[in-house]
């Protein structure tokens, strides 16, 4: 429902400032605009983003099909089940949904987008099954969607690679700085979630299966931090593709020992995808447009200038009246990114270009493009492919895991950063 809310605002108040602007300034060609660039954004939301994906839940979707025949998803679900089960306490336990959850959790986590959506895809379909009234999203839905839109990614190659092509002088010195501002986002996302549904999260099994991802993402954190910093980037691509080449082989192997015949297998979940696809692509052509449209009447860029201003007056209560603002130039990637990943990351490379990959404002822009994640989104395909229409509090949630990894980005870039006066850079001179 809420979904159908803020569809409707994004086209009402870009109709009030399209007209605005034509009336009291004469603005000729803003309807034209938008017109255009809502029309552009369909096309791309069908073109651009649904149709390529077509062949990626394809595969995906055949691989997962190999990997349920021959039990490895089942195992999956066995060995993990006493934390998930009580993380997901709807859920019976050894559901193949766990085991799915788990795989799109690891994608996310070794920053593979384009193996992340097509198996949270599966794992939302796997929980739709188990839901009672389907077109209301469950608890253990809400919890699996929330925690996806705090992006905990530990290997943020492309932010690096942008970086790198900006010609950073360290590219990888942000790296830590996300890990920690993602971490900050995930774990917000989960004591809300689970307060909401009631969830102890002082249960000896969560709380240690909690501290011991905690511990195993900090060792990893040292780990990489010890490299060369300008190795990071090629080693944390390199390990992340290793290990999802090797789950293809470990399930075509299960498979094969289980005497399946993988590639009719395979064939047969492939055909899945094109499914799951077609339910949800009206649903990212819808909101999509809407954001693009919302864009081109110039509302996005007075929302942001607002919260800007207001953060100002904020700093300047609690500062002797020259408040350090060079965060300001930072909030549009923040506040964009729950709509528009692709508009995030424009955002983030003109700020770059503007202040210097080495500024205050480049470096947090970064940090929030890797601690937040586009929560629109992520609900509209995820509700979508399974026909949820009633999301009840997971949108609100999600942009709250959001707005946690933004602040938190903030802090942690002048934590880190701070300290540092702004090189001179010649597109900020």
């Amino acid at each position: 429902m809420i979904l159908n809310y803020i569809w409707l605002f994004f086209f009402f108040v870009a109709f009030i400032v399209g007209l605005v602007k034509l009336i009291f300034f004469g603005d000729l060609d803003i309807f034209s605009k938008m017109m255009n660039d809502g029309f552009e954004g369909a096309k791309k939301a069908f073109f651009d983003i649904s149709l390529p994906l077509v062949g990626i839940m394809s595969l995906w979707m055949g691989l997962m099909n190999i990997a349920e025949k021959a039990g490895a998803i089942h195992f999956i679900a066995r060995v993990t089940g006493p934390f998930f089960s009580r993380l997901f306490p709807e859920v019976p336990r050894n559901h193949p949904a766990i085991g799915h959850i788990i795989m799109n959790f690891s994608a996310n986590v070794l920053g593979l987008d384009n193996a992340a959506t097509p198996l949270g895809l599966k794992a939302m379909q796997s929980l739709q099954e188990i839901n009672p009234d389907k077109e209301r999203a469950s608890n253990a839905q809400i919890m699996f969607l929330v925690l996806n839109t705090s992006s905990l990614t530990v290997i943020p190659v492309s932010i690096l690679a942008l970086r790198a092509q900006a010609h950073a002088a360290n590219p990888a010195d942000v790296f830590i700085p996300i890990l920690i501002a993602t971490f900050c986002s995930t774990f917000v996302a989960l004591l809300i979630t689970c307060t909401r549904q009631r969830i102890n999260l002082f249960n000896p099994v969560l709380f240690g299966g909690v501290t011991l991802i905690t511990l195993l993402l900090a060792g990893l954190v040292v780990g990489l931090a010890s490299l060369n910093p300008t190795k990071i980037g090629g080693v944390s691509a390199t390990v992340g593709n290793l290990m999802i080449f090797l789950v293809i082989i470990l399930f075509l192997a299960a498979g094969w020992r289980k005497k399946l015949n993988v590639f009719d297998s395979f064939v047969e979940g492939a055909k899945n995808g094109f499914e799951t696809v077609l339910k949800f692509a009206p649903y990212l052509i819808a909101l999509i447009t809407a954001i693009a449209i919302f864009r081109a009447s110039g509302a996005m860029q007075y929302l942001v200038e607002g919260i800007s201003w207001c953060c100002f007056q904020v700093a300047m209560l609690f500062s002797d009246g020259s408040p350090d603002m060079r965060f300001v130039d930072a909030l549009p990637t923040g506040f964009i990114k729950p709509l528009s990943g692709g508009g995030a990351k424009a955002m983030m490379i003109d700020v770059m270009n503007t202040k210097g990959p080495d500024s205050l404002a480049a470096r947090i822009s970064c940090i929030m493009q890797g601690a937040a994640d586009t929560t629109f989104y992520i609900a509209a395909v995820y509700f979508g492919s399974v026909g949820i229409r009633k999301t009840r509090y997971a949108i609100p949630y999600g942009l709250l895991a959001d707005l946690a990894g933004i602040i938190a980005a903030i802090i942690i870039g002048y934590y880190f950063f701070g300290g540092q006066p702004d090189p001179v850079f010649p597109a900020a001179k």
